[in-house]
């Protein structure tokens, strides 16, 4: 049979697919807010176990019932091997050690996948390819290279045709973005020309990305400003806005990252997915038990019309652990798949020329108006990652009125007096680590951290750290929390390769 006819088979099989889900099989619907999405390629229980009957399976295994919704495979982990074409690597599945390459090319042939993928999309799941990951190497040294491997990966893996497709027949869904590490250029012109051949397609393709929680993405910030994506999986774990600091305003961001859906991205109607590690080995830092996770999944999904549900990483330890993705896809449904009612503006508006202690409440522009202060702040709320101010809900409605003029809130038990010393506030440490708006006291000073530091003193180069004045100056402030564990730090790769 040639390659043309096996082309021609399998846009017969999608056709087959297409009217499956007519008579009962429910296609992926992204406007949802219970979908989930779980990374699939990398064997990650492998990786950090021996024992083999519990690693990665084929990718059918994961499609038996409707706990799953999105899978992207990962990963394409380099862009130009061998013979100019990308380089694809799925664990113990399809590796370079089982598996053939195509002629001339470092490109693997995993063409035995392609029924899998055939059969979970025809019970109404989106598979997709996910390019990067921890370690890999990535990126563009320009926007004509960037649209010529956009032309590679539509030919060898979506609608286009070639004679070194991976998959075979199967036709992907679309595209992931995991990007960690190399040159933030060319990715927008990368979407821009995918999109261009999603055009008149047969079909829907979808792009998605998964940024780290810390806004901006280093990789993906500008990209995810210019372009148009269906949807962010936002990797709230290895980060100090993760889900291990989800009950702290100066830590866990969802806020901001919806009011960048609704505000800045080109798509408006972008969904924000909350990602989470699937166990307590497959990140260093973020897993929540399933029934904290249902809380924060519940809880989100009611303050923000963005969140579209969970992406978790990955398929092979969720279902280790007595099936994650499906105790978090029960939450979801729970909580409600369709509609969204905006909560009421209960805190009291924001009044400018206040003086708010941390903690306090305030309501404040439209449905980005609940806030709360991360410590002592004056200064008008916004959408500033690095403001006085963090987004906690989206809101509506008329707010109580706050008090009419300037304003100070006596000082409590954390406060800083307004003459003597620092009070409560603990003196700078060199082994401690701080994370954004902690304080201490040094050399008569208070000092609030910028971001996550250690050993750095403060008024020192690395000007890590703001000084608030002297001790003896009329200042409030609360005292720091409990410093972060040092493993905290921000953009930690979060996903590796598993060979």
């Amino acid at each position: 049979m040639t390659w043309a006819i096996c082309f021609r088979a399998s846009r017969a099989l999608a056709a087959l697919a297409a009217g499956l889900a007519a008579v009962g099989v429910v296609a992926f619907d992204n406007s949802r807010y219970d979908n989930v999405a779980i990374y699939w390629g990398q064997n990650s229980y492998g990786a950090t176990h021996s024992d083999v009957a519990n690693f990665q399976k084929t990718l059918s295994f994961y499609c038996q019932d409707d706990a799953i919704d999105v899978i992207p495979i990962a990963f394409i982990n380099k862009f130009f091997g061998t013979g100019n074409a990308p380089v694809l690597d799925l664990a113990n599945t399809c590796n370079s050690t089982g598996s053939p390459f195509f002629q001339g090319t470092g490109l693997l042939d995993c063409s035995f996948l392609a029924s899998d993928i055939q059969t979970c999309q025809s019970k109404g799941k989106i598979l997709t390819l996910s390019l990067g990951g921890g370690g890999a190497s990535v990126g563009f040294q320009s926007d004509s290279q960037a649209e010529t491997f956009a032309d590679t990966i539509w030919n060898d893996f979506l609608g286009g045709s070639s004679s070194t497709r991976p998959f075979g027949n199967a036709v992907l869904d679309g595209v992931d973005l995991d990007i960690e590490g190399g040159s933030s250029s060319g990715y927008a012109a990368f979407v821009t020309r995918l999109r261009s051949h999603f055009n008149g397609a047969s079909k829907k393709y979808y792009i998605t990305g998964a940024p780290q929680c810390v806004y901006p993405d280093a990789y993906l910030g500008s990209a995810l400003n210019s372009v148009a994506f269906d949807a962010v999986y936002v990797q709230f774990y290895n980060n100090p806005c993760g889900l291990q600091v989800f009950d702290k305003a100066s830590g866990f961001n969802f806020g901001i990252w919806d009011i960048w859906a609704r505000t800045v991205s080109p798509n408006p109607n972008v969904k924000i997915y909350i990602g989470a590690p699937a166990s307590t080995t497959a990140a260093g830092s973020g897993y929540q038990d399933p029934a904290t996770l249902a809380n924060i999944l519940k809880t989100t999904r009611n303050r923000f019309p963005s969140f579209g549900g969970v992406m978790m990483w990955d398929a092979s330890q969720a279902y280790v652990n007595n099936r994650y993705d499906l105790a978090a896809k029960n939450a979801l449904v729970a909580a409600g798949g369709t509609g969204f009612t905006f909560p009421a503006c209960s805190a009291e508006a924001y009044v400018k020329g206040n003086n708010y202690p941390g903690s306090s409440q305030v309501s404040y522009n439209g449905y980005h108006c609940s806030l709360q202060s991360k410590w002592y702040a004056s200064s008008t709320p916004s959408g500033d990652p690095n403001g006085d101010w963090a987004p906690i809900s989206a809101c509506a409605g008329d707010a109580p009125s706050g008090p009419s003029g300037p304003t100070t809130t006596s000082s409590g038990a954390g406060s800083v007096p307004t003459s003597g010393s620092c009070g409560s506030v603990a003196a700078w440490n060199s082994a401690s680590v701080y994370t954004g708006g902690q304080q201490v006291a040094y050399n008569g000073h208070l000092w609030t951290a910028k971001w996550w530091t250690q050993g750095d003193t403060p008024g020192g180069s690395a000007g890590v750290w703001t000084d608030n004045g002297a001790c003896a100056s009329k200042r409030e402030a609360v005292a720091p929390a409990a410093a972060t564990a040092a493993g905290e730090r921000a953009l930690q790769p979060s996903r590796f390769f598993r060979f």
